[in-house]
């Protein structure tokens, strides 16, 4: 799965444990009700993000796990996270394009020979 979206933020890297780290990325949509959106990168896919800014058009490529917790009052909680893997940026051209390409000037074309309005056409409309 994909996010797309503006970077709001680039975390810190963290140092969970010995053998754990991970750094969080926020991305906000781009869509009629913006999400922001975090994103982990754990391990060597933290480093990932050392290149990137707040502020830049990106594509995020992720994963979407899930586990399940029971805590020492025996109540079963569920929690989910959002794994990014690889990550791109995007330029400004690769938006949708809204725009119509430009018209041709009149002097593109050439110009009409030998005309007559009385002249007969076949078609149909």
């Amino acid at each position: 799965m994909e996010v797309t979206g503006k970077i709001k933020v680039v975390g810190a890297e963290q140092q969970i444990s010995a053998s754990f780290k991970k750094r969080e990325l926020v991305v906000t949509t781009d869509e009629q009700y913006p999400q922001s959106i975090m994103i982990e990168f754990v391990q060597d896919k933290a480093d990932l993000l050392n290149s990137y800014n707040v502020g830049e058009d990106v594509k995020v490529s992720i994963n979407l796990g899930g586990r399940e917790w029971v805590n020492p009052q025996g109540e079963t909680k569920y929690f989910n996270s959002i794994k990014g893997w690889r990550i791109e940026r995007l330029a400004a051209t690769q938006a949708p394009n809204t725009q119509s390409p430009p018209m041709p000037t009149a002097e593109t074309f050439e110009p009409a020979t030998n005309f007559k309005e009385e002249e007969h056409d076949d078609l149909p409309f």
